[in-house]
């Protein structure tokens, strides 16, 4: 399948080297927040292979959707912007203060529509889909995440990206870990794992919804890319750290990412990356992983997660370990 060439590839893997002397296991992270300033994170992977797929075909209008503050929206008001094509963010929330990811789509000249937190996002981008094909545009309308079939190959792409590093660096890696919070990148890791069947264990960390609910959207995303059966015993997906929920965290999650910061120079996310590192780090304290020597986390991007509601609330808990 055509992909057009935007991300900055191959994204590095890197050993985390004081965890990984602290855990006693061999931590490594890939990269993959150093896809590009205005595309970083995994989001743009998969917009290289959807929004191909909207050239070859005609389209010149695209609707996607997220929160308030979504790494999605952005990156693809950013390679809608590339492209030429008209870009509609439905995003629901609440806007609390016009920055990050919010103020960056409308730079980007994207359409922001706001819809209230309770309203069904495939509804509005539906109703906004007949609105702008009255106008005698071609729509095509992108999931959240980018999180569908055409979407999936983008990480496809990334797990044969890694096979080939790991010939380069002479290492095997016994699990690949992520974060999931639409399904379509474990989708694709998971496949390519089982194509592959390199025997390593793809799993992922919920950062909002129940296992069950990832596993059901992983399988329909896997069943349209190949339409033949599978066994998905094999998809693993952890929900113990949803914590407070989207978006949210506790005053002991952000101290964690402020020590991953302080240790190893590395700035995880508090939606998405740091829930499931943190996931990971208290899994492997737990005895889980006492089956695997080479671990790798996959930094899939999210900076722009740090609100000013929450860089105040890590002030304080700044404040509180000074006095500690």
């Amino acid at each position: 399948m055509r992909k057009l060439n935007i991300a900055n590839l191959d994204t590095p893997i890197k050993k985390l080297e004081k965890l990984s002397d602290k855990l006693g296991k061999n931590i490594f992270m890939k990269r993959d927040d150093f896809t590009g300033i205005e595309v970083s994170g995994n989001k743009v992977r998969k917009l290289e292979y959807i929004i191909a797929y909207a050239l070859d075909n005609g389209y010149d209008t695209i609707i996607t959707t997220g929160a308030i503050q979504s790494n999605h929206a952005r990156a693809t008001a950013a390679v809608c912007a590339m492209m030429n094509l008209e870009c509609h963010l439905v995003l629901r929330g609440e806007v609390k203060e016009y920055e990050g990811n919010l103020f960056q789509d409308d730079m980007l000249g994207a359409n922001v529509n706001i819809i209230p937190p309770s309203a069904s996002r495939e509804d509005a981008m539906e109703e906004l889909k007949q609105k702008l094909e009255s106008q005698k545009k071609k729509v095509l309308i992108i999931p959240v995440g980018a999180s569908n079939a055409i979407g999936s190959y983008g990480y496809i792409n990334c797990y044969n990206e890694i096979i080939k590093q790991e010939v380069e660096m002479g290492i095997h890696f016994d699990s690949i870990n992520l974060a999931i919070g639409s399904g379509g990148t474990y989708a694709g890791l998971w496949y390519a794992n089982e194509e592959a069947d390199t025997r390593k264990k793809i799993i992922g960390y919920s950062v909002d919804q129940i296992a069950e609910v990832f596993k059901e959207d992983v399988m329909k995303i896997v069943i349209d890319l190949e339409d033949t059966d599978h066994h998905f015993d094999s998809i693993s997906i952890n929900d113990s750290y949803i914590g407070l929920g989207y978006g949210q965290a506790t005053d002991e999650e952000l101290a964690f990412y402020m020590d991953v910061a302080k240790s190893e120079g590395i700035i995880l996310d508090p939606v998405y990356t740091g829930k499931a590192f943190k996931g990971l780090v208290t899994e492997i304290k737990n005895g889980n992983y006492d089956d695997q020597e080479n671990i790798l986390f996959i930094h899939t991007g999210g900076q722009q997660g740090y609100t000013k509601e929450m860089r105040e609330r890590m002030k304080d808990v700044l404040r509180k370990n000074d006095r500690a």
